[in-house]
């Protein structure tokens, strides 16, 4: 059976399922492309509020399938490069994606796996997971945006150790460099995730698509620039209706039910 990504709902909560047997989910153009078009389906159907992804199976992801490299070293590097450019398309969409993406992680976390998750805005892991790149390992440098995240999120000899070595990484580690919200018993990853999910989607979506754009513009912006940008997403979702939802809601000491 080919690599494919599969689609399900739990009430307002869309899980992308990773799927691929007998690979350990690694990753293909195929799946690449039906990312892609999952999160732009589920950006404009309002009865989504949030996003899992997870993989199937005792695995997440293995990366990409090395088969399909060394065949892609026989073709033109123009070849390579395309698939390269849908994974990153794939990547973009997810990191500018304005509901909340929950990683919920068993097992082995590798290669472009890894990368899918730092994109992710929450991580739920399994004790028992592994995460690794070991790109280095078989000659190669890194793709979907490693760098980019992990030179933002840790410290250079960090960062560094991870990339270069290759070694293998555990989620009480990634907990504690805070890459990981919540670590769980083997198998109960994807539950802990939809208990996240649930509690984020009583929350107003435009808040949490404001603070997610606030929080990847704070990475490039200087503090006047954020400022300005704060005070304009405040006044904006201060006159939107769900700022008297919330407000009328705490004078009542009630929770406020949202759209």
């Amino acid at each position: 059976m080919p690599a494919q990504l599969k689609s399900s709902t739990q009430g307002e909560t869309l899980i992308l399922t990773l799927s691929n047997p007998g690979f350990r989910n690694a990753l293909g153009p195929e799946i690449y492309a039906a990312g892609t078009e999952a999160l732009m389906a589920a950006e404009s159907n309002p009865d989504i509020k949030s996003v899992i992804l997870t993989g199937e199976g005792e695995h997440f992801c293995a990366g990409g399938n090395l088969n399909r490299l060394l065949d892609n070293r026989q073709q033109a590097p123009e070849v390579q490069a395309r698939s390269i450019e849908g994974l990153h398309g794939w990547m973009q969409t997810l990191r500018t994606f304005p509901k909340p993406v929950i990683g919920a992680v068993e097992g082995a976390c590798a290669g472009a796996g890894f990368s899918l998750v730092l994109m992710c805005d929450l991580v739920i892991a399994a004790s028992n997971s592994v995460f690794v790149l070991a790109y280095s390992n078989v000659g190669l440098s890194t793709d979907g945006g490693a760098t980019w995240n992990l030179a933002r999120a840790l410290p250079r000899p960090l960062a560094s150790e991870i990339l270069m070595l290759g070694g293998k990484v555990t989620p009480t580690q990634l907990h504690a460099a805070g890459l990981v919200n919540q670590v769980t018993e083997p198998g109960q990853a994807l539950t802990q995730a939809l208990h996240w999910a649930e509690r984020l989607n009583q929350r107003p979506p435009n808040v949490l698509a404001s603070l997610k754009e606030l929080l990847s513009d704070a990475l490039t912006n200087s503090m006047a620039t954020q400022l300005d940008a704060e005070k304009a997403h405040f006044v904006r979702n201060l006159h939107h209706p769900n700022a008297e939802i919330g407000i009328q809601a705490f004078f009542d000491k009630k929770p406020p039910r949202y759209p």
